[in-house]
């Protein structure tokens, strides 16, 4: 680490992009349950008053300063809620380093795969309404999926490929044990064929339905139910959302979801009167033993800064299309904490949310490589072990994150929220997200009956 006074001139330079002091209530703190929340903001506190410490979370906003001095990070927007209460928001760094253009905590990123929750959501929700079953065939809903086949390794670098062994449902989407990738591995010389490969879909100048059906001629990976295989499950349940509502993925999300939790600035696509808060891309490298970031072009593309202002503006991806901000996504999950509701509006059950927060995969998702410790839910990864995982958590934690580097988990048992966005992809080396995890629950001083932890 470099001595502080060779930072200091990087650091009057970001000062106009850093917030570290949290947000103070102008009116006594009412509790989440006390308020309607939505066409609200959630309630600020002291990090004291639910349990919290200030100078511990103070830590957090130093270690990321010293990630953009050193040139591993270009900026960063950090939410920590607990009990439903925003006791931190801050923004470090820069939203576009080569125009200086600070960050700030209204900033719009690419969650990329952090999509996916509320696609799962959403077939959860379709579920409540009597619309599908989780257990029901995805064929039901898209024939192309009738008949499924599986790549299956021959030889030296050969396949063939067999018939699935049964038909693949939707809860094996949610689980994403259905076997179809991200159209690598065996078989991968079809999908690069049929023109579908990587999770970026913003370029397709098609529905998203056109897409997802081509899929159902192609080889999957594995068999269902066989194995952890990460890919276009999402992408096809948001076609399966098209043809149970009868509405396009953007307005049933819209409607059912963004709309009534005022996430306002979560979308498929940006308005453009909004292009001026969308972060830029960067990827990291390391040359030599320096880290370098490096802007990542415009355009199309997974490593690019893609089209989400300009472009078709037709293929939305539910596996990875939107936009948001931190604070839209934490209204998100504060309503999965608390149940499916958010203040007087309720967009799940709680029986949902806890059948989506459960292991259903036993073992696969760890031996996937998800490491120990881990299991996976209906869009979740979830802890099942502390002590095989290894990291600060509580069993039941859940969470996930987007490509470009984006992080986010919640915690039942401590009634925390956190929500980490930036935007780099590929992010080298970079091992922010473990130090934010050791941070955040550093700062745990008190269970939330006041007792010490």
């Amino acid at each position: 680490m470099p001595p502080a006074r060779r930072r200091a001139p990087r650091r009057l330079l970001l000062a106009l992009a850093l917030l570290v002091v949290p947000v103070l209530p102008a009116a006594p703190l009412l509790g989440v349950h006390d308020s309607q929340l939505v066409g609200q903001e959630l309630p600020a506190s002291t990090p004291e008053s639910v349990g919290l410490s200030a100078q511990r979370l103070a830590r957090l906003t130093g270690v990321l300063e010293e990630y953009v001095d050193e040139g591993r990070l270009p900026g960063a927007v950090v939410m920590v809620l607990r009990d439903g209460r925003v006791a931190h928001t801050g923004a470090v760094g820069w939203q576009d380093v080569e125009g200086r253009v600070p960050m700030r905590t209204d900033a719009i990123f690419r969650i990329a795969s952090q999509t996916k929750a509320l696609v799962s959501v959403g077939i959860m929700m379709l579920q409540e309404d009597g619309a599908l079953l989780i257990t029901d065939p995805v064929s039901k809903y898209l024939p192309a999926f009738a008949r499924t086949t599986v790549a299956v390794p021959e030889g030296v670098g050969g396949y063939g490929v067999v018939e699935a062994r049964r038909p693949v449902t939707l809860r094996d989407l949610l689980t994403h044990t259905a076997g179809v990738g991200y159209g690598s591995g065996p078989g991968g010389d079809r999908w690069q064929d049929a023109g579908i490969t990587g999770w970026y879909f913003a370029h397709r100048d098609e529905p998203v339905r056109a897409t997802v059906d081509r899929m159902g001629s192609l080889p999957f990976q594995a068999h269902p139910g066989e194995r952890f295989v990460y890919g276009y499950a999402t992408d096809i349940l948001g076609a399966v959302i098209e043809a149970a509502s009868g509405q396009p993925l953007d307005r049933f999300l819209s409607e059912r979801i963004l709309d009534p939790l005022d996430m306002r600035d979560t979308h498929f696509f940006l308005p453009r009167e909004k292009a001026d808060r969308l972060a830029t891309v960067y990827g990291l490298r390391v040359d030599g033993s320096a880290p370098r970031l490096t802007r990542a072009p415009d355009g199309a593309g997974m490593n690019a800064q893609g089209e989400y202002v300009e472009g078709p503006r037709r293929s939305f991806s539910g596996g990875a299309g939107l936009v948001s901000t931190a604070r839209d996504y934490a209204r998100f999950l504060q309503m999965l904490l608390d149940g499916g509701a958010l203040g007087d509006t309720r967009i799940l059950s709680p029986s949902a949310v806890r059948l989506m927060t459960a292991n259903h995969v036993g073992g696969l998702y760890a031996e996937s490589g998800g490491g120990p410790g881990l299991g996976f839910g209906l869009g979740f990864r979830v802890v099942t072990d502390v002590g095989a995982y290894g990291r600060p958590s509580s069993v039941g934690a859940y969470g996930w994150g987007g490509a470009y580097h984006s992080t986010y988990w919640v915690d039942p048992v401590e009634r925390l929220v956190v929500v980490y966005f930036t935007q780099v992809i590929p992010a080298t080396g970079l091992d922010d997200h473990g130090r934010l995890q050791a941070l955040v629950w550093g700062s745990i001083e008190s269970s939330l009956a006041g007792e010490p932890r």
